[in-house]
């Protein structure tokens, strides 16, 4: 029986595994590859893969970008706007 390794363990998961990783469907991640969409993905010969790092990296990307996760973002949390006078 072979040794696993944790130090050896793979850095890359197959669609499939990628989906069950990030909690989705493996169908939306097949529907965000075909729309260049999601987490970066490329082919090892005819499979699908994503790498591992790059997974973990899209998600805390998508946590900045997002004005629930980021107050920077907040609407609420900005200065009102001035509107301006209209030249009627």
């Amino acid at each position: 029986m072979p040794h696993t390794n944790p130090q050896h363990e793979t850095a890359f998961l197959n669609l499939p595994k990628a989906a069950e990783y990030l909690g989705l469907s493996p169908n939306t991640l097949y529907v965000w590859r075909h729309r260049r969409q999601g987490p970066p993905s490329f082919r090892m010969g005819r499979r699908v893969m994503y790498r591992i790092s790059a997974l973990d990296q899209w998600v805390r990307d998508q946590e900045t970008s997002d004005s629930r996760s980021n107050a920077a973002l907040n609407p609420l949390a900005q200065r009102p706007h001035r509107r301006a006078k209209s030249s009627r």
